[in-house]
């Protein structure tokens, strides 16, 4: 019979076991502040320049009636700059929460039909692949961090 034996090593499991208890004792607020900077950072920029959604589909264009409105300078969810600079991350407990507290914000991300506004939906927060990679990205580093003297 042909087979292979593996002998464990116990001071390896032992320094696996460090790192363990020390990433799941170790303060994740920082870790949650910089996920959600990302995701903070994603929306702006929806909003300021890529105009599409998190699922990278382009937001609807105004209706030329409502473009006739419009001053120079306005574009899709930027008139004054109010739900720009309405945008926060804000940690709770062991979450991270992006949002506005404007209560237009909603109409915008999801659509008015439901508070019979005629107005699409131009989601602008969200986690796009590029934003899944850029958080995986702070994890890595966050853990990193952590566990670099335990090597």
């Amino acid at each position: 019979m042909s087979g292979l034996a593996l002998h464990t090593d116990l001071s390896a499991l032992g320094r696996l076991q460090a790192r363990m208890t020390r990433l799941t004792r170790a303060e994740r607020r920082p870790l949650l502040e910089n996920a959600g900077a990302v995701l903070e950072s994603s929306a702006r920029r929806r909003i300021q320049s890529d105009k599409r959604g998190p699922d990278d589909l382009p937001w609807r264009d105004w209706s030329p009636a409502y473009a006739e409105t419009r001053h120079s300078g306005q574009s899709l969810l930027s008139a004054e700059g109010g739900l720009l600079d309405s945008l926060r991350a804000e940690v709770r407990g062991e979450e991270v929460e992006v949002g506005s507290n404007l209560v237009y914000a909603a109409v915008h991300q999801f659509g008015g039909a439901e508070v019979g506004m005629p107005i699409p939906a131009r989601p602008y927060l969200g986690v796009s692949p590029a934003d899944k990679t850029e958080i995986l990205s702070v994890v890595d580093d966050w853990a990193d961090a952590l566990l670099g003297d335990l090597k």
